[in-house]
């Protein structure tokens, strides 16, 4: 066992080096999106407008600079989102995110670590966390596609339909089967190098062996992939709420300070 846990670990720090490329590369469309966004913005000609008589509130903002007020802060969100989760430790040093083992399994982590099985255990929750960490990279590119459909309702409904996780309701609605599709591969790919599927064997076997036990069995791809989506979406919504309560001065460019002001307003 200790040689299985050994050529785990250096396949882990093999991967790890290996798709750090794949993973600048992955986040390279969000950050064009992005660039692409501001540029649009200094274009900005559009004169339709949306007034507002408070006091405090920009005298208007037009519906462009509403749309791209809407999209440059998912962007910025999105890819702080992204960059969170795809470093090392992103999901495992998490609480809110970590994926521990699966339900019907934790019978089976309660049953091991009673008999001193405990660091098998650990080792199987981290190698499913590397797994997500490296798959999450892959959602700049299906982002930066949801963002380039946004439509002046959609950035209306994000910015004043008083719901603190608009955006991200947006973002969990139109791209949550995308997210699956091309993270399924990756998650799978990840595990194998991971050695997920043989702590599990190992976990399992050992489960199963003990007096009146019953099998257990999940299917550990469609579980990471999920957990590793739901945790995207957990920071997703984090990065909503300070761009709408400005914490820590997140809203850092002109357009945004207009935009959200001028939504703060119609409260």
């Amino acid at each position: 066992m200790k040689n299985i846990l050994s050529y785990a670990l250096i396949a882990s720090g093999l991967l790890f080096a290996t798709h750090s490329q794949a993973q600048s590369k992955g986040l390279s469309k969000l950050k064009k999106s992005l660039s692409a966004i501001t540029d649009q913005n200094k274009k900005s000609t559009d004169s339709t407008t949306t007034k507002t008589t408070t006091a405090n509130a920009p005298i208007n903002i037009t519906k462009k600079e509403a749309t791209l007020g809407v999209k440059e802060a998912l962007s910025k969100g999105l890819k702080n989102s992204v960059n969170i989760l795809s470093a090392k430790d992103g999901f495992l040093g998490d609480a809110a995110v970590r994926i521990l083992m699966p339900s019907e399994a934790q019978k089976v982590e309660k049953a091991l670590r009673a008999v001193g099985m405990g660091s098998l255990c650990d080792q199987f929750i981290s190698s499913m966390n590397r797994a997500a960490e490296t798959a999450v990279s892959e959602a700049g590119t299906v982002f930066a596609n949801s963002l380039s459909k946004m439509t002046i309702t959609d950035a209306y409904n994000i910015l004043l339909s008083g719901n603190q996780n608009a955006a991200t309701t947006f973002f969990k609605t139109n791209t949550s089967n995308e997210l699956t599709s091309k993270f399924s591969p990756v998650i799978d790919k990840a595990m194998g190098a991971n050695n997920v599927s043989g702590y599990w064997n190992q976990l399992t076997s050992a489960y199963n062996n003990l007096p009146f036990s019953k099998k257990v069995e999940t299917d550990l791809t469609s579980y990471v992939t999920q957990k590793a989506i739901d945790g995207l979406f957990v920071k997703v919504a984090d990065q909503e709420l300070q761009i709408r309560e400005n914490i820590g001065g997140s809203r850092s460019t002109d357009l945004l300070s207009k935009v959200f002001g001028w939504a703060d307003n119609q409260k």
